[in-house]
């Protein structure tokens, strides 16, 4: 009977736990241990490609794995010499590193083995069936064509991370979102197949199409290398201008950064991780005398045959300057002061215009700002402080192009403007975000500004096309069949200290076909050590310009520049 009644208590203590179990905690005790064997997989979103206008790829992404391993499961299942030898061949690496990190902590359940894995050696080493071997998949950024626009695409750091160009200016569209896999893993921490459930889906990224041509910045980037490497050059720049839109087809700098391979750069010249044609101001010298000879067309203080006296030097009270080669006093044209780049000449002319109006149309050119572009750490040049901080010397210094600073590309865009009747369009780089659901969004651009009159752009064109066939680089920068028009610079480079270096920039900026304007074209070499004069910049503006209008098939002139007065 005692028995019995043991036996009937025994039952009830039973059966009162197995309803605690399996009704009064059910769900508890069913999330806990859901808890103790589920496991969470972060899905990488991808980040999204850029493109030239054409669809080429500029910067894109290929997946990569890393190989990870339990020490202590692989202490558990036999050899560790053995299993770390046919892990290293399979993975291609050296044994002694893989046998090292599964025994430093035979306790750990997570150790690296590698990482940036090619799919072909991932294949091999899950052939070889090792469960303890884990596998995660990330996206590694590759640049296809090397240091080709790598100036204007930037780079990702080694996490993947946006740094500089393009690639962190457009973060936002290119960026993809990681998501999160759950699953449920054996006792040995093997996840059980079919268990997988996506509780976060990963999105990718979107797509940024550039206006650049990656053809037509292959052959500036060459053409622009050989150069600065024949005449000795610190560095230069090439910028190609669409006239009618704004677009930026080419932004070439020297030396560029190969995007695969950023520190072999930064070792050598971190100013070339970036765009110098964007980032770095500079005096421009006498390519600034066309932008004042247009502000005096517009303004109607003088027109391509106004006449004035240039002496080699002149010195109104408070200012010294002088052309850049000793001559007699010349009677020259506004076209003739151009042509011989006189400083001496557009000064005395431009102090017919008022300061401040001066000074409102180098704002309105777009100098003293940065571009519409918004390239990272993009400058915006110095005016000086305008007028009203300006001495004597700065004053006229301003009107041919020094006591002030601009870029390449803000360069480029004031002659676009004369070459497309005056209007002023906004420099554009990118031309549109596209989203994974095939959404096209373009990059805003704004109405276009008028800046000078349709008659004081034609006069500039006509002027420059003048430079182009009667100054001293006329055989350097002619393109047969074509009109062409040209304004050199030679500008002397601060010594740091208030005064000027021994060092001079040269450039050389123009437009073709000049009698219905279609591209700009400008070029600048620093510091050319062989050459300090515009003819080293000068093959530069002829060839690129040369390949932009074949490519775009553009028909030769069909018409002769005009031949305006240069002396009286």
């Amino acid at each position: 009977m005692l028995v019995l009644l043991l036996v009937v208590v025994a039952t009830l203590v039973f059966l009162g736990r197995l309803v605690d179990v399996q009704v009064v905690h059910a769900d508890a005790l069913r999330a806990e241990s859901k808890d103790r064997r589920s496991q969470e997989r972060t899905v990488p979103g991808t980040r999204g490609e850029i493109v030239d206008r054409n669809g080429v790829v500029l910067a894109g992404g290929i997946p990569v794995y890393t190989v990870s391993a339990s020490p202590r499961l692989a202490a558990q299942a036999g050899s560790v010499h053995a299993a770390a030898a046919r892990i290293a061949a399979a993975l291609g690496v050296p044994e002694p590193g893989v046998e090292r990190t599964l025994t430093k902590d035979r306790s750990s359940d997570y150790a690296v083995l590698a990482k940036s894995v090619p799919l072909a050696a991932l294949t091999r080493v899950k052939a070889l069936q090792v469960p303890w071997l884990y596998y995660d998949e990330s996206q590694r950024r590759v640049y296809p064509n090397g240091a080709v626009a790598g100036n204007l695409v930037g780079f990702v750091g080694s996490s993947g991370e946006a740094q500089a160009g393009i690639e962190y200016g457009e973060n936002r569209c290119l960026q993809g979102a990681d998501g999160t896999v759950e699953y449920e893993s054996a006792l040995d921490g093997t996840p059980i197949p079919g268990t997988a459930v996506t509780t976060k889906p990963a999105t990718q990224g979107g797509e940024v199409t550039l206006t650049i041509d990656r053809d037509l910045q292959w052959f500036a980037q060459q053409t622009l290398a050989a150069r600065a490497k024949q005449t000795g050059a610190k560095w230069g720049s090439v910028v190609v201008e669409e006239v009618r839109t704004g677009r930026l087809l080419a932004v070439a700098d020297w030396p560029s950064v190969d995007p695969n391979d950023v520190n072999a750069t930064a070792s050598t010249d971190s100013g070339s991780l970036g765009s110098r044609a964007f980032t770095a101001p500079y005096e421009p010298g006498s390519t600034m005398k066309t932008i004042t000879a247009a502000a005096l067309l517009d303004r109607r203080l003088a027109t391509p045959a106004s006449r004035v006296v240039a002496p080699y030097r002149w010195t109104p009270p408070g200012v010294n300057i002088a052309d850049s080669e000793t001559h007699p006093t010349e009677h020259l044209t506004l076209t003739g002061v151009l042509v011989q780049s006189s400083n001496t000449g557009i000064s005395r002319l431009a102090t017919a215009m008022n300061d401040e109006v001066r000074y409102r149309y180098l704002q309105r050119f777009g100098f003293g700002t940065p571009t519409s572009v918004g390239f990272g750490a993009e400058a915006g040049g110095d005016l000086g402080g305008g007028p009203s901080r300006w001495d004597p010397q700065t004053r006229i210094a301003t009107m041919f192009g020094q006591g002030l600073t601009s870029t390449a590309v803000q360069m480029a865009s004031a002659y676009a403007t004369l070459a497309n009747g005056g209007v002023r369009l906004p420099v554009r780089l990118v031309s549109s975000c596209t989203t994974p659901d095939g959404q096209v969004h373009r990059t805003p651009v704004a109405a276009g500004t008028r800046i000078v009159s349709p008659a004081a752009a034609k006069g500039s064109i006509a002027m420059l096309e003048d430079v182009a066939t009667k100054g001293w680089l006329a055989k350097d920068v002619a393109i047969p069949g074509y009109r062409v028009g040209i304004k050199t610079g030679t500008a002397q480079e601060s010594d740091g200290h208030g005064g000027y270096s021994k060092q001079y920039l040269v450039s050389v900026a123009g437009v073709a076909p000049a009698e219905s304007p279609r591209y700009v074209v400008y070029v600048d070499l620093n510091a050319p050590s062989k050459m300090n004069t515009s003819q080293a910049a000068a093959p530069v503006f002829r060839d690129v310009m040369a390949r932009v209008l074949q490519a775009n098939g553009v028909i030769p002139s069909g018409t002769r520049s005009p031949d305006l007065p240069t002396t009286w």
